[in-house]
């Protein structure tokens, strides 16, 4: 395996060149539906992509890059016919400034590279690599029962492996890319340490997919089933040609029919069920986690500040026990499908397909072309647009900060359920400020964040202004900043709050409120009240004081909630990088209810009734934080 450069040199800047040479290999050639034989008797089946000229394939072996993939190669490889066309088109929108993002942003998202890696990235393969994609087992093409991420599926990629360093073509040698299922089945991969793993390029992952999407803050997200509906629906759309010419039509057929609905069943279980086993966090989701602390191959993570994953970009960083430039990670102000989007821009970083091909060459091929030099953790800073490199996250220079919760109207949120205030000393008036009930308020940043993106182009009300949904809620608002100001990392909001009901759900946004009084949403979290119990050994703490709770997520540890008692709840916050300008203002929104970033099933709505946060002098609601002075 390459090593990091032994010998010190200056870092590069976030928007770097790297070099990737020149194409190599003007013609691509592809076998489809390629059937690799599992132990158990399966069949998974890859798309493969060679590079090679006028006189056929390379003869020569070259190294591989794979891709586990879900959502259904055959349809993916005709997608890839326009990759090019969109990316010219992409390239024509062109870009906003940034300082936001935009729906102008997300029409521009091809042009920054991404349709690449999100299938076989052919900027690397014109440059000596062969790409494949792999259905997993139960989808696309590939035979068996789909149990995402589950152990058989963990040995399938193993064995897939195997098979791609057996073949004539591959030099034994290979990296594992993909995005969202597939960066996770690369991290999972990784963690397994199979021979031959040179490198990852990992874009949109999770850490614990289950905690970040499926059960955010103990309560389920509709998106996870209408996912798990999309691929069960896929998997009945094979390629027929592709069946016929590895015999595989009856097994294939023996297979769907014996599991015609997959997850899909036991997705709507786990939302009706009372208190189902799954609806909590047990060893069957343990069980399909990453091991970061065994990967040992250089790692690259990509992620976006509200991409449904973002809250554990830093993490995974942290937990993957490399140094030296061999893992980096990249957080763009960007959602789950505008990943790229404004990459390749002079002040930018490189396109994304080219960083990968680079990110490959350094550690597969073992070019020096310096990418061990960048990062390692690069960030475009929200509220400016600005690219910046750190050598750790958060930014050594920010200190712990706290801002308490009062009653004071603000005068700045006179559109919200409840018009309150956020100030650094605590209140010394007792008061009650019930959260507001109503109708579900669908024009929300929450709905830009299940959309992926895609809502921000009905207006600015999905992604850069929320005041809509903040109508209710209750916005506790700081007086404006006098000082330009840049929070960094994960934040914790400690709230002294009662219920009526048996349960409460607490939705919280942070924003800033800009002049004009748009409220632009920074970061978020949610928690339901019985699960606030804390991993104290996983949480972060700063200067002694809670920053960024674990909390369990178990069954078994669930806690009574005390109807018409007060007690508290620490809320984790997902880390973010943000400039608060001067004259800005910083908002708590919070609310008791998100849909459709979380779906209260009904069994559960029942116990929750009225719902208060309580402001008590004597035991004082805040928002922890970093901050320090912008440079």
């Amino acid at each position: 395996m390459a090593e990091p450069l032994s010998t010190p040199a200056a870092p590069v800047p976030p928007n770097h060149r790297f070099d990737i040479g020149p194409v190599r290999y003007p013609k691509l050639f592809g076998a489809t539906t390629v059937p690799i034989p599992m132990s158990d008797g399966a069949i998974l089946t890859a798309d493969i992509l060679r590079p090679g000229d006028g006189a056929g394939p390379a003869r020569e072996p070259l190294p591989a890059i794979v891709n586990f993939t879900p959502y259904n190669k055959m349809l993916n490889r005709h997608g890839m016919r326009w990759n090019d066309t969109l990316r010219a088109v992409g390239r024509r929108v062109g870009s906003s400034d940034r300082r936001r993002f935009t729906a102008r942003d997300v029409l521009h998202t091809p042009a920054g590279g991404i349709l690449e890696p999100f299938v076989i990235n052919r900027t690397a393969v014109r440059r000596g690599y062969v790409g494949l994609m792999i259905d997993v087992r139960g989808t696309g093409t590939s035979t068996g029962t789909w149990d995402f991420f589950q152990p058989r599926e963990q040995q399938d990629y193993l064995e897939a492996i195997a098979w791609v360093r057996e073949q004539p073509w591959c030099n034994g040698e290979f990296a594992v890319t993909g995005i969202s299922y597939g960066a996770i089945a690369a991290l999972i991969t990784a963690g397994l340490r199979p021979e031959g793993l040179r490198a990852v390029f990992a874009i949109e992952a999770g850490e614990d997919p289950m905690r970040e999407l499926g059960l955010t803050g103990g309560v389920p997200t509709p998106g996870m089933l209408l996912w798990i509906l999309a691929v069960t629906g896929s998997k009945w759309l094979p390629s027929v040609p592709g069946l016929l010419r590895a015999g595989m039509t009856g097994q294939f057929l023996r297979d769907r029919i014996a599991d015609p609905a997959g997850w899909v069943r036991h997705a709507i279980e786990i939302g009706l069920t009372e208190r189902h086993p799954d609806s909590f966090l047990n060893p069957m989701w343990a069980g399909k986690l990453a091991r970061f602390a065994d990967i040992t191959a250089p790692t690259w993570i990509h992620g976006g500040w509200h991409d449904v994953y973002n809250r554990s970009n830093f993490r995974m960083f942290d937990r993957i026990p490399l140094s030296g430039g061999a893992k980096q990670v990249v957080v763009d102000d960007s959602y789950h499908l505008t990943v790229g989007s404004g990459l390749g821009a002079p002040d930018s970083p490189q396109a994304i397909d080219e960083l990968q091909c680079a990110w490959f060459d350094r550690w597969v091929k073992d070019i020096d072309n310096g990418i061990d030099r960048y990062g390692p953790v690069t960030v475009r800073r929200q509220g400016d647009g600005r690219w910046l490199r750190h050598p750790v996250f958060p930014d050594p220079a920010a200190t712990r900060q706290r801002l308490y919760l009062n009653a004071e109207i603000s005068g700045a949120a006179a559109h919200a359920g409840t018009d309150a205030g956020l100030s650094s000393t605590p209140t010394d008036t007792g008061s009650r400020l019930p959260l507001p009930t109503g109708r579900i308020r669908m024009a929300s940043n929450n709905t830009g964040v299940m959309s992926m993106g895609v809502t921000l182009l009905f207006g600015r009300r999905f992604g850069t202004d929320d005041r809509h949904a903040e109508a209710g809620a209750v916005a506790f608002t700081s007086a404006p900043f006098t000082t330009d100001t840049v929070l960094s990392g994960p934040m914790n909001l400690h709230l002294n709050v009662e219920v009526e009901g048996a349960d409460a759900f607490w939705s919280v946004t942070v924003c800033d409120v800009e002049p004009d009084g748009a409220s632009v949403p920074l970061t978020r979290g949610a928690l339901l009240s019985s699960l606030r119990a804390i991993d104290a050994a996983a949480s972060e703490y700063v200067d002694g004081e809670l920053l960024f709770p674990l909390h369990t997520l178990t069954a078994e540890s669930a806690l009574p909630v005390p109807p018409g008692v007060p007690f508290v709840v620490d809320i984790e916050i997902n880390p973010t990088e943000a400039l608060v300008r001067a004259g800005h203002r910083l908002r708590v929104a919070v609310s008791r209810s998100s849909f459709p970033r979380h779906l209260i099933p009904p069994w559960l709505r029942r116990t929750i009734t009225g719902q208060a946060i309580v402001l008590d002098p004597e035991q004082p609601s805040y928002l922890t934080f970093r901050a320090a002075p912008a440079d």
